[in-house]
């Protein structure tokens, strides 16, 4: 155990006590994992903490008791193995030994000739889910904050067990969900009734008293009186379900996640493979992983989301927020109608709409109306949540409704002289303190507001469609906005879930910058006479989560020309103006369908006759990116190479096995190349040799 000592590890102890538990003749022995911090700072496991449960097993299986149940602190099971603890293994026979203790340890419940029991209480993943796996019976509490096994999204694999004892009990096609799928989808949680529908745990219960009634339970298993009843896993699927994975995975990632890879051949193992194969299996994967670069770049950004995200650089003392008790929206149509919603249930305040006509305030008012019913008839709120947001939510055509608003937001045409008339009028309406905020996608901040009477209160507070998914919100900071305007953005920022990012007042701010460079780039490439599936498939390679020219089609060709422009207007030299794009969005055609190139959309294309080849154009926008990314921060568009780093993550979707995308330019050598340095230190985001 020397060897693996781990000096930074927060030690999650397991505590043990004896229970007693009516109808049974000897008391049952409960295992409570605790770190000695409160739900913030989630238990996991690092080599000290398995050697205490492993102390806690034996010291159980002494006393002969009952049963054996282990549980968590208060809202947290287990979310897995201390990843901090990674980079720090030396060579490969560390990785092995880490995987190894880990399986003996958790294989002490497997095999136990005393029943036992996982009594998850609150957030399990990882590892954490894997111990609860391994015990005979799982309870689960209905309040339980998350439940997955994450590890393919970092680029690792369920190395504890999940790949062999998942499938066994589930079944190949829900495992392959579980353990490729939900990581590759933004990593995606299940929720307690899904985990208990999947047949991850064989009873759901409240939260209230649920330590309580999951003790009488295991006494009614042990009894005799409960029967726990799992259905047959099916085999004869098994393989078709994986050759399909494995289809998916090649037309998807391009062989761009090797986690992904490797946990199918392990999901493969575990049809037929005894356990002890299945979990050596295992070890030998998570050993292989653990020296990649993709790990690396998946803890990086599994880092920035985590922490970074928590703690948005250069942001003002939150002390000089400002209170919102009620938000302006000017316009009502879909993105309005989607912040309304967002605003009112996240800061349960009064939200109000406005636009032109009525017809239009009713048409945004009936939007959020329709999606409260939904979230109703789906189970996902209650009826008096219901009822108290369809107060909240009202529309009028009189902009006088905004006078007491602390917080209004403008998501109004994307056109500088009409948002300046917008706020110019509201001006003369809102009390002197309230924030105005614009959701613009690319237009000057600073020069919205030049002309008001009080330019300090403009902030940018620039989402991402969809509103209510992706988490990124890029608060901008005009040349006159004041410290207590830029505290309350990101205060309501907070409030409304979203991890927020300072970015300087610069056209297009981050991400619509970004991937206006690259996908500029590639359409260069198409108007050179690149053919459209060429381009389309020349980024392959990276997994990026669309190809560029579906990620196009989502953004919209006129919004991307409009864009387009707009950085033209103020970087000529590198961002050019495409006649090509503007023919398709004039023509309203789609340049894709289900991922194949419309031909239509193809015969209006004007090309020349120098294509280029997949390569030549991976290589041409990867270049270009590391030429802007390398600019932005020269010009201090954000603090640092991470905040570009977090906003593809959040706002754009780009993998964790990219770290965003500095990691990525650093591991090719492409930005040595185009800008001679690298963005980040070695070891920081990729292995320090």
């Amino acid at each position: 155990m020397s060897a693996l000592a781990a000096p930074n590890e927060v030690v999650t102890k397991a505590l043990l006590r004896q229970v007693n538990v009516p109808g049974l003749d000897r008391p049952a022995a409960l295992i409570t994992l605790d770190n000695g911090f409160d739900h913030t700072k989630p238990n996991t496991f690092g080599p000290a903490g398995l050697t205490s449960l492993d102390e806690a097993i034996s010291a159980a299986l002494a006393a002969d008791p009952a049963f054996i149940a282990v549980t968590g602190k208060p809202y947290i099971f287990c979310v897995g193995a201390d990843i901090t603890g990674l980079p720090q293994l030396a060579d490969r026979a560390q990785a092995l030994e880490i995987g190894r203790l880990g399986h003996r340890v958790f294989a002490r419940l497997k095999d136990s000739e005393v029943p036992t029991f996982a009594f998850v209480n609150g957030a399990a993943m990882g590892g954490g889910l894997e111990l609860a796996l391994h015990c005979h019976y799982r309870t689960l509490s209905a309040g339980a904050a998350a439940l997955a096994l994450p590890e393919v999204s970092l680029g690792l694999v369920p190395g504890w067990g999940g790949t062999q004892l998942l499938p066994n009990l589930i079944g190949i096609p829900a495992a392959t969900q579980v353990i490729i799928q939900n990581p590759l989808m933004q990593n995606k949680m299940l929720k307690p009734k899904q985990a208990a529908e999947l047949g991850i745990a064989d009873v759901l219960l409240e939260p209230a008293d649920f330590l309580e009634r999951s003790l009488e339970w295991a006494a009614g298993v042990v009894r005799g009186e409960v029967t726990v009843t799992r259905p047959e896993v099916d085999k004869d699927m098994w393989a078709g379900v994986l050759y399909f994975a494995r289809q998916t995975l090649d037309q998807r990632l391009h062989g761009a996640v090797p986690a992904a890879y490797k946990a199918l051949d392990l999901l493969e193992t575990a049809k037929d493979a005894d356990f002890a194969a299945g979990t050596a299996a295992e070890d030998e994967a998570l050993a292989d992983l653990v020296f990649s670069e993709e790990l690396r770049s998946g803890l990086y950004a599994f880092d920035l989301v985590q922490r970074r995200a928590k703690r948005p650089a250069g942001a003002p003392d939150k002390g000089l927020a400002r209170p919102v008790t009620k938000v302006g929206i000017v316009g009502a149509g879909l993105m309005a109608s989607q912040l309304a919603l967002l605003f009112a249930r996240r800061l349960q305040v009064p939200v109000v709409l406005t636009d032109l006509d009525q017809a239009r305030v009713d048409s945004g008012v009936g939007y959020v109306h329709a999606q409260i019913e939904k979230a109703v008839s789906k189970g996902r709120m209650d009826k008096g949540t219901a009822a108290k947001l369809y107060g909240l939510v009202s529309g009028s055509v009189d902009t006088s409704v905004f006078a007491d608003a602390d917080f209004v937001i403008e998501a109004v045409f994307e056109d500088l002289t009409v948002k300046k008339q917008v706020w110019a009028e509201l001006e003369k309406i809102v009390k002197p303190e309230a924030v105005l905020a614009t959701n613009t996608s690319s237009l000057s901040i600073t020069a919205m507001a030049a002309e008001l009477a009080h330019p300090e209160r403009v902030v940018g507070f620039h989402f991402f469609n969809p509103v209510a998914v992706l988490p990124l919100l890029e608060i901008v900071r005009g040349e006159r906005t004041d410290d207590a305007t830029l505290a309350t953005a990101f205060a309501v920022g907070k409030q409304l879930k979203k991890s927020s990012v300072l970015v300087k007042d610069a056209p297009a701010f981050v991400v619509n910058r970004l991937l206006t460079r690259f996908l500029g780039t590639v359409f260069a490439a198409v108007d050179a006479g690149t053919p459209l599936e060429v381009a389309n498939r020349a980024l392959d390679p990276l997994g990026l989560p669309m190809r560029p020219l579906a990620l196009l089609q989502l953004v919209g060709p006129a919004v991307a020309y409009h864009v387009g422009g707009t950085l033209h207007a103020a970087f000529p030299d590198r961002y050019g103006v495409s006649e090509n794009l503007k023919r398709i969005a004039d023509s309203g055609q789609p340049i894709v369908v289900d991922d194949e190139i419309n031909a239509e959309a193809a015969k209006l294309l004007v090309v020349g006759d120098q294509p280029l080849t997949e390569e030549e154009v991976r290589r041409n926008a990867l270049d270009a990116l590391a030429q802007e990314i390398r600019l932005m921060l020269d010009e201090g568009v954000v603090a640092e190479a991470q905040d570009i780093d977090l906003c593809m993550i959040l706002g754009a979707g780009w993998p964790f096995h990219l770290g965003g995308v500095t990691p990525y330019l650093d591991r090719t050598g492409t930005s040595e190349r185009v800008t001679g340095q690298r963005f980040l230190p070695r070891g920081v985001a990729s292995l320090a040799g």
